[in-house]
């Protein structure tokens, strides 16, 4: 028997917590899973607040509200362009149950128009929570480009929440500005596409972005670009076959994880012996993990490289006595 409005409203305040709960386990579950599969992404998660729920309650007129509102929870998946939508759906769709695929990129009938182009999918959160009649709890996951989140925060905040129609100059000018959108899409697909197409600057930057990738599995701490670069134009040195490399260091990443947990909490950038002597520099940074395994299978070409680098010996000691080994 579907719930009133006030019952609804009643188990939303109640069933709350939990929900938040099996969201953010589903969000670091979906940032392990797209870390995996190499794609640069961003992760956000959140559940509606008690007042938005009740407002929606009353303003959508539900006849059966609490299974009608189906963004109870919600996780946001931002990637970098356009051409990475396909392989982040991909990975989703097998890391998760999937209820139901909202996708209007390539719907028909619409070429005139410029619109959002909404990829929504509605899946059962990890953790096997459920509702008190037994109903898996589920969440709606908005995929988005960088540029697609951009324009829709900012047209949401003023197309939606003010409670009244805005003028129809300025909701024209807000979706003027898809073209825009698809535009930039469009030029930065292109612009990755080049830059892969260049050796030196491919290697590095897959380099990279794998070991940044992975590294967010451990950590969303910030950490200094400049550095990164300077570092991973070392380390690709010691590595034959970048192409490869991203599958190696993601199976020895899980084959390590527990002892390179331990490595952050013990010497990462919120550690006591960062915070009190300010060395290990590099245990906060993406590319520790990249020394850390070669640290473990190619030490000696590793201390060949650093030898022939402008790198401070220290960084590389450092790392040495966290991971254990001599060099």
């Amino acid at each position: 028997m579907p719930l009133t409005v006030d019952q609804a409203f009643q188990r939303y305040q109640r069933e709350q917590p939990r929900i938040k709960e099996a969201v953010e386990a589903t969000k670091v579950h979906l940032e392990e899973h797209l870390a995996r599969r190499l794609i640069t992404c961003q992760v956000t998660a959140r559940t509606k607040e008690v007042t938005s729920f009740n407002r929606k309650v009353y303003r959508k007129n539900y006849t059966d509200p609490w299974k009608q509102i189906t963004d109870k929870a919600g996780v946001r998946v931002v990637v970098a362009h356009r051409g990475l939508l396909d392989p982040a759906l991909e990975e989703i769709m097998k890391c998760l149950e999937v209820v139901e695929v909202q996708d209007d990129r390539h719907a028909p009938g619409h070429e005139d128009r410029l619109r959002y182009p909404r990829l929504h999918i509605q899946a059962v959160m990890v953790g096997k929570e459920a509702d008190p009649d037994g109903t898996p709890y589920e969440c709606e996951i908005q995929l988005r480009t960088e540029a697609v989140d951009l324009w829709s925060r900012m047209s949401h905040k003023l197309l939606y929440k003010p409670g009244v129609a805005p003028p129809a100059d300025v909701s024209r000018s807000l979706y003027r500005l898809i073209a825009l959108v698809e535009l930039f899409d469009l030029e930065v697909e292109r612009g990755v596409e080049a830059m892969a197409q260049h050796p030196e600057l491919a290697r590095s930057n897959q380099l990279l972005d794998v070991a940044e990738q992975v590294y967010r599995t451990f950590t969303d701490h910030p950490y200094n670009t400049d550095m990164s670069h300077d570092v991973i134009n070392l380390l690709s040195r010691t590595i034959d076959d970048a192409a490869a490399y991203g599958e190696h260091l993601t199976q020895f990443a899980e084959r390590f994880r527990n002892r390179i947990q331990r490595a952050y909490a013990d010497y990462g950038p919120t550690s006591a012996h960062f915070l009190k002597h300010g060395r290990f520099l590099l245990a906060s940074q993406p590319e520790s993990l990249i020394v850390f395994e070669r640290l473990s299978n190619a030490r000696f070409r590793l201390r060949s490289a650093w030898d022939a680098g402008e790198l401070p010996d220290t960084m590389l000691t450092d790392m040495a006595q966290i991971w254990g080994v001599a060099l």
